[in-house]
């Protein structure tokens, strides 16, 4: 029997969509001034939840009112090769198309750099971005806005989903998100991240239909009667904003957790054991210490972060 989790939604075949301003990237532009605003999937091919969106935005021939909306298959090549008895394993090709982003000036020598000189343009063509990820363990949906105020503001405004994370980047490599004027503080130009749940839950879904419907209303490029009326869901009661200030990465890949730990769970008293590593103790650096996406299930290897700390702000 699989250790792998169920898979409780079907896949699109997102072959028809193969042709567009660029392969698997589509440009609908009103003629009318206005923003312009990009939906992106697939950056982990086997990130689904985000390619039943734009494959149903596209299928519904969505159009701007003002402005320019793009949608983006990322890494198609990946998503092509899932195999359900290895899911993980399509998550990329040769390497993580989410930490090429700082590399682009040099040449491409990978499946993942190459798809992402390609869709380097529409990235900087954007004023606004939602990229559409979900997670390897059960977890609460996370927004991950970046470090500058204008992303968490932005996720305010949004209304969902509760758990906003404000962190600094990656450090394996630069992600989309935070890529070009993204970063920049004096630009206004913003990127939200969301990670929508486990992988192939049907939550994961609904949870990435309600955001990309609160993102595309709010930032006024769509009438929000063109879009589903079913995919907005009830706002949760409030939202909390977290600092990340520590990612904690495994030396050998010989981490064992004290307990099994669950995303977003806050750890009263500085100074828990979290786990060894190596035989030495993780410990939280100061009370109500916040675990942020926590290596559960997931294999470990060396430099893997088995778990982000923050603050609530």
């Amino acid at each position: 029997m699989s250790d792998n989790p169920p898979i409780e939604y079907d896949f699109p075949d997102i072959r028809r969509w193969e042709k567009g301003d660029a392969p698997y990237v589509h440009v609908r532009d009103s003629g009318k001034p206005g923003p312009t605003v990009m939906v992106a999937s697939l950056t982990h091919g086997n990130e689904v939840s985000g390619a039943i969106v734009v494959d149903a935005l596209l299928k519904r021939d969505l159009r701007p009112k003002t402005g320019t909306l793009i949608f983006s298959f990322n890494n198609h090549e990946a998503y092509h090769r899932f195999d359900r008895d290895n899911p993980f394993k399509s998550r990329m090709v040769e390497e993580d198309f989410n930490r090429t982003w700082g590399r682009l000036d040099q040449p491409a020598t990978t499946v993942e750099t190459r798809r992402a000189q390609e869709v380097r343009p529409f990235v900087e063509r954007a004023d606004y971005l939602l990229d559409l990820h979900s997670m390897h363990d059960d977890c609460v949906p996370l927004m991950l806005c970046g470090p500058l105020d204008r992303g968490a503001e932005l996720a305010r405004r949004l209304g969902a989903p509760a758990d906003i994370v404000r962190d600094r980047g990656h450090a394996a490599g630069m992600r989309m998100r935070d890529y070009g004027a993204f970063g920049d503080p004096a630009s206004d130009r913003t990127a939200l991240l969301i990670e929508t749940g486990q992988h192939w839950r049907a939550s994961s879904v609904t949870v990435a239909k309600d955001v990309t419907h609160r993102f595309l209303a709010e930032t006024g490029i769509v009438d929000p009667a063109d879009l589903p009326a079913d995919w907005r869901q009830p706002a949760p009661p409030a939202q909390r904003v977290v600092q990340v200030t520590h990612a904690i990465a495994t030396k050998r890949g010989n981490f064992m957790p004290a307990r099994r730990f669950m995303g977003q769970e806050v750890i009263a008293k500085a100074g828990t054991v979290l786990g060894h590593d190596d035989g030495e103790p993780v410990t939280t650096p100061y009370d109500d210490c916040v675990l942020v996406m926590p290596a559960v299930t997931r294999p470990l290897r060396a430099g893997v972060t088995i778990v982000r700390l923050g603050r609530l702000t």
